[in-house]
């Protein structure tokens, strides 16, 4: 049995959208792309910029824009949600429509701190509605084969991605005390968690800012993590690399008793099995997959019809942010972190904050 409630309806599902900014024009772009969904409403703050957005981006019909969810749903029948709001709006927002009977897709990270996180997954418990984080760089066509190759090379003894970009960001990124760890490094945390099979138990990390850096914080880190699997991943990356750049995903090398597994990042899938170094072996990737968040988007629209559960649930993705704020603590405090000492805590704070009895008994149960 589902632990979410299923959305039966005929037709495409009929989504309101909350946020009209930046990230929010791309999934408007992706939404009015996908024939299995409808946008019936656009939620804003700032109505003219919701009213700006569907102008400029050529959306028509009789779509609702308003401030809230309710006010929406009250004009017109709503099946689901997608939140592509601040982090800080996230729960509030999450809130609002698991409570009144709306399943959501939710821009990551989940919440802006890891105590947050656990809440909202408790809210979607108690209401039966599915919460589902958008991890977009789970779904591309490459990464899909070579997941595939996961059985050939046996358990994973080791992982590392190498990410290097020149990101040149205006506003709020390039003022944060860790902006690579924080704001892009879940990325790569998300992913390791699927490629290792394991949850993560451990992580040091370092970082530091180059003196060339247009960044306040630190915009280069270096971490380990251990897995439960004894395996290990490494991370080390740059966004103030101005030679040679990597992907937006990284290069990833994945190896384990049966071989090695090469991803480029990009389309360049290869195996060199054990013993035949010298003959690594193309992966064919398929084309016309949904890639990103229109790959999130259909794997939501799918689990809520069928009542599947997906990969990035909140009360799943809880682990990817674990991830962040465990390698946030290792690199200030220069000590090796146990990250489910970082989930217990984080958890028991939610406890202690959580006004809602029936959220509080929820939350005793993850």
């Amino acid at each position: 049995m589902s632990a979410f409630r299923r959305v039966t309806t005929d037709g495409p599902l009929r989504l309101v959208q909350v946020g009209a900014g930046g990230m929010g024009r791309a999934w408007l772009r992706t939404i009015d792309a996908d024939p299995d969904v409808e946008l019936v409403g656009l939620v804003d703050l700032d109505l003219d910029t919701a009213r700006t957005a569907l102008i400029e981006e050529g959306i028509g019909g009789d779509v609702v824009t308003a401030r809230t969810i309710s006010e929406v749903a009250e004009r017109t029948p709503v099946d689901a949600a997608v939140n592509v709001t601040v982090p800080v709006a996230h729960l509030p927002v999450n809130v609002e429509a698991l409570a009144a009977g709306i399943p959501v897709l939710c821009e990551k990270p989940a919440a802006p701190s890891l105590r947050d996180a656990y809440r909202q997954a408790a809210v979607a418990a108690v209401h039966g509605e599915l919460l589902m984080i958008s991890q977009s760089r789970r779904y591309f066509a490459a990464l899909d084969a070579a997941r595939e190759q996961l059985a050939r090379i046996g358990s994973v003894s080791n992982a590392s991605t190498r990410f290097f970009r020149e990101a040149h960001f205006s506003g709020f990124r390039e003022q944060m005390a860790h902006p690579l760890l924080i704001d892009m490094a879940i990325h790569q945390f998300d992913v390791a968690r699927v490629v290792m099979g394991a949850e993560p138990v451990s992580v040091v990390c370092d970082e530091h800012n180059p003196s060339w850096s247009w960044f306040a914080g630190a915009a280069e880190a270096h971490a380990v993590f251990e897995f439960a699997s004894g395996g290990r991943y490494v991370f080390t990356g740059s966004w103030v690399s101005v030679g040679e750049e990597t992907s937006w995903n990284g290069e990833w090398w994945i190896n384990g008793a049966g071989g090695t597994i090469r991803w480029d990042g990009a389309d360049d899938v290869r195996v060199i099995p054990a013993g035949a170094r010298a003959r690594p072996e193309r992966i064919a990737v398929p084309s016309g997959v949904p890639e990103e968040i229109a790959g999130s988007l259909r794997e939501f629209v799918g689990a809520v019809r069928s009542g599947e559960t997906p990969e990035s649930t909140a009360a799943s993705n809880v682990h990817s942010l674990a991830m962040v704020e465990s390698a946030v603590q290792a690199a200030e405090t220069g000590e090796r972190v146990d990250i489910d000492a970082v989930r217990r805590a984080a958890l028991a704070a939610a406890i202690e904050y959580e006004q809602d009895p029936a959220v509080r008994a929820a939350l005793a149960t993850l």
